[in-house]
């Protein structure tokens, strides 16, 4: 074996250094390996897998992704050339993997790019009609947002709201106006796709840039709106209270809001109060936002989620129930769910497969949860949804009690491609 090629049995130098640092089990080096990831890509959500680290010391590692580069060599300090990795044809000695500053940095400017073009516009004629036009682009990127997933989408909505940004600042009266309102609704998705790329960081400075635009607006339905978007943000980052003021702060005046906008903010607080274990608050929170929804009668061209979504409000409470550990009855819900899904929502599908497969797990039925695993995997590699991938993740730590079984290696096998493609 070369310094930085595998043995036939599997990866030496990995193993070498992972017991070397006292890590006696695979697991424990996962463990270890994510933590040191995490402080490096101040990254909250960074997580090696289990099933990631076995692949790395098999015979066939592969080529980790860069993040995974800077986790590695945070935690050994070495970078993956050093560790046994199988190098790549066209990779070259000197190239050097970038620092987790480095990779910060790149993915700071990257995403302010659009919202932070500098300097002074010209003065033209900004015709209102622009806004229909950029209110129907809009519709059409969530659509194609729920086929292809976000990383196809990122850099075709962020360059229209720098468009949109350039035009707001020379627009005047009603037109200006309208641009703000779209302009948020586009900062919003922007966020949205960011989110579920994985990248916490541009997904809170894009969700920012909404609640400044909706501000600007000086619209109290973009307001709540934007309110909502960041609790989303707090949601993933299992912050229960912190999901719980923001919607709360966006309910404050309930009347000035239409029906839209307090059914998200309603929903999102029965997150909340998931994430703090307070199954009663989900329910009557879901309940209230039941009662509204038949009044969502706006032509607002942003979240639309709750119209266009089958069982808009199971699928919060089958949510909620998973986090709550209520196997049995999320699995029912989401049964009932996935029955009324669209194909053209795949994406979401895929999500709503792997929770339906961690609520199996919770209902102690692992067969379920491969069988309904193996659809979700599918997904998973067509949309390189992050998120997906992480409630994948979240399904292999419902399984550990079967991880050493029949069905557990059933279920490794099932994820093996969403690995490789991660």
């Amino acid at each position: 074996m070369t310094p930085h090629t595998a043995s036939a049995g599997g990866n030496d130098a990995l193993r070498a250094a992972r017991l070397k640092r006292g890590w006696r089990s695979q697991e424990a080096a996962a463990k270890g390996v994510s933590a040191a990831g995490r402080e490096a890509l101040d990254d909250l959500h960074f997580e090696v897998a289990p099933r990631t680290w076995r692949r790395w010391e098999s015979a066939r590692p592969g080529w980790p992704r860069d993040d995974y580069a800077v986790a590695l060599h945070a935690a050994f300090g070495r970078w993956p050339e050093d560790l046994g990795f199988e190098v790549p044809e066209d990779w070259h000695r000197e190239e050097r993997h970038a620092t987790g500053d480095d990779v910060k940095r790149h993915a700071f400017v990257s995403v302010t790019a659009a919202a932070l073009t500098a300097g002074p516009t010209p003065s033209r004629h900004v015709d209102p009609a622009l806004i229909t036009y950029f209110q129907e682009q809009l519709e059409g990127h969530y659509r194609a947002d729920m086929l292809l997933g976000p990383h196809d989408l990122i850099g075709t909505v962020s360059a229209q709201y720098e468009l949109i940004d350039r035009l707001v600042r020379v627009a005047q009266g009603e037109a200006r106006r309208g641009l703000l309102r779209v302009g948020a609704a586009y900062a919003a998705l922007v966020g949205w796709l960011y989110q579920d790329a994985g990248d916490m960081g541009a997904a809170a400075f894009w969700r920012g840039m909404t609640q400044e635009i909706a501000l600007r607006s000086r619209d109290p339905h973009l307001v709540g709106y934007s309110l909502v978007n960041q609790a989303q943000v707090r949601t993933d980052l299992l912050d229960g209270h912190g999901v719980v003021d923001l919607c709360e702060t966006a309910l404050e005046n309930q009347r000035a809001l239409a029906p839209k906008v307090r059914v998200m903010a309603l929903q999102q607080q029965a997150h909340g109060a998931s994430l703090t274990g307070d199954r009663q608050a989900v329910d009557t929170l879901i309940d209230q936002a039941s009662g509204l929804l038949s009044r969502v009668d706006d032509d607002l061209p942003w979240g639309n989620a709750c119209r266009r979504t089958p069982n808009y409000l199971e699928v919060q409470r089958a949510t909620c129930y998973g986090r709550l550990g209520l196997g049995r009855e999320a699995g029912a819900l989401w049964r009932q769910v996935l029955d009324e899904v669209p194909a053209t929502a795949r994406r979401d599908r895929g999500v709503y497969l792997a929770r339906q497969a961690t609520a199996a797990a919770a209902a102690q039925d692992p067969d379920q949860a491969v069988e309904v695993a193996r659809e979700a995997a599918r997904i998973a590699v067509d949309t390189r949804s992050v998120r997906m991938r992480r409630e994948l993740d979240t399904l292999q730590r419902a399984m550990k009690p079967w991880q050493d079984a029949p069905t557990g290696q059933d279920l490794a096998e099932a994820l093996a491609p969403v690995d490789e493609r991660g």
